[in-house]
């Protein structure tokens, strides 16, 4: 038999629409207090916003059976949500109002094989440097005992946002 998951998720235009009217670290903690939701795939995948201070962006993450690929192990596109996660928000979190931002690339070396029994992970994305246009920002993927899962890097794109008027 069949194994199922039923998710709920909110409207992603809502944060969407505030995400120039507030400082990228404003807007973070504004989610990470509840006040605003979450995007989608943090329920689609299930994994959660736990840490924001400007300039670093923690995530965390409980394997199940869901994220596996087909040999029983987390399926690297799961790493790579949470890493590419992390490493943006660490970006977003130095960001004034007004500006936005978006991967240009992400480059991910997996490690270590996560399963079921590897328990709650996360991912630590941390700011390494900020222009006027570029941003370049590291995340790791730690277990409880901080040991490395796997490791990327990703460079951002920085952009103005139009900010619509209510």
């Amino acid at each position: 038999m069949g194994r199922s998951r039923t998710y709920e998720w909110s409207d992603p235009a809502v944060t969407a629409a505030a995400v120039g009217r507030a400082s990228g670290l404003d807007l973070l903690r504004e989610m990470l207090a509840g006040r605003l939701p979450g995007p989608p795939i943090t329920a689609t995948l299930d994994f959660t916003l736990d840490e924001v201070e400007e300039g670093r962006a923690v995530f965390s993450l409980t394997p199940g059976e869901e994220h596996y690929n087909p040999i029983g192990s987390v399926h690297g596109g799961v790493y790579a949500t949470l890493l590419d996660s992390a490493a943006g928000c660490a970006v977003q979190s130095t960001l004034p109002p007004g500006m936005g931002y978006t991967s240009l690339d992400l480059t991910v070396k997996f490690l270590k094989r996560i399963t079921v029994d590897t328990g709650r992970v996360r991912a630590i994305g941390t700011i390494i440097n900020r222009g006027r246009q570029t941003a370049l920002a590291e995340a790791t993927l730690v277990d409880a005992r901080d040991r490395l899962l796997a490791h990327a890097t990703s460079s951002c794109l920085l952009f103005p946002v139009p900010v619509s008027e209510d």
